[in-house]
């Protein structure tokens, strides 16, 4: 268990907890593999019964964003994007928040990184300090957001590689498990966003009476950013539908390129083959066979014959 208190603007970190301190507030930030019995600790601090649904809820790693509220205190899981991201691939894991008066507890994984920054910048005493535990899960649920804002670049460059691929000719693609792989991503990042956004925008209405109205115009600005994720990957899911159709459109193209220039060729050899099969017909009296230069005469007719098709379909723009 970290424990950090925020009073009088200076954040401190406590190496034990005792009470409630009587001015500012409390963040409790929990483990959620190394202390199961975390309610217990909280419960003990704030005289306030945790619902049993709640603590499961808490464990568990697939739970949705969400939000829900007691008489005591108020919930809100929020799904963090994981440390790492691999080949355009991400990962997300449940952040669970509990919001008493004067007490903010989080239960996270261990290894957030959006956490773990805000424990930083506030014990460096760089930048502004959360005056109530409305104001520093805002903190938290922005700098998470954030995270997934910058997702953005490394989406938008495996993008375009792809696109860049499609479109060779020389090389033709074969991905598509990758293609409709990241499709599928976006089409999940799309969905946490719908569900964070419900979550956020369900707890702030509901304790809208009780925040000031400077902290509800930050609430609003951190849904805004979570509709710009939102938007991002509907836009990145459209150009993933419109880069496979441009794929496609391109192979069709370059196939039809073929097949007019096998078929330009088949018409200026079709009338020199039809030439060459009446000369080769195995009759006895064939005039221009005796001929002195009629060898010299045919060949000079065919290809002049195809020069001239060759020509025509040039003036044509057809070859």
């Amino acid at each position: 268990m970290d424990i950090i208190q925020l009073s009088n603007g200076t954040p401190q970190r406590l190496d034990r907890l005792s009470d409630l301190p009587q001015e500012g507030f409390l963040w409790l930030d929990f483990t959620r593999d190394l202390e199961p019995d975390w309610y217990a600790t909280v419960e003990q601090l704030t005289e306030r019964k945790i619902h049993e649904r709640h603590i499961n809820d808490s464990f568990n790693t697939a739970h949705p964003s969400f939000f829900d509220a007691t008489s005591d205190y108020d919930m809100v899981i929020f799904r963090s994007l994981a440390p790492e991201l691999e080949e355009g691939e991400f990962a997300t894991r449940p952040i669970a928040f509990f919001l008493f008066e004067r007490l903010l507890v989080t239960i996270q994984p261990g290894d957030s990184r959006s956490l773990q920054g805000v424990k930083e910048r506030l014990l460096r005493h760089t930048g502004r300090v959360p005056i109530d535990p409305a104001g520093l899960m805002h903190m938290l649920l922005s700098t998470m957001v954030d995270r997934f804002l910058a997702l953005r670049e490394p989406l938008t460059l495996q993008m375009e590689e792809w696109a860049t691929k499609l479109l060779n000719p020389r090389h033709p693609f074969d991905d598509w498990y990758l293609v409709m792989g990241h499709r599928s991503q976006l089409r999940r990042l799309e969905i946490l966003c719908d569900e964070q956004e419900d979550a956020v925008l369900a707890w702030r209405d509901s304790a809208r009476d009780d925040i000031s109205e400077h902290l509800n115009v930050r609430y609003t600005d951190l849904l805004e950013h979570i509709r710009r994720v939102t938007k991002f990957a509907l836009t990145q899911q459209h150009e993933v539908e419109s880069l496979v159709q441009l794929h496609f459109s391109a192979v069709a193209h370059r196939t039809n390129e073929i097949i007019r220039v096998l078929t330009v060729v088949t018409v200026i050899f079709m009338p020199l083959t039809l030439i060459a099969g009446i000369y080769g017909m195995n009759f006895d009296n064939i005039p221009e066979l005796h001929t002195r230069y009629g060898y010299f005469v045919v060949i000079g007719g065919m290809l002049l014959l195809a020069a001239a098709l060759l020509l025509l379909f040039r003036l044509k723009k057809w070859f």
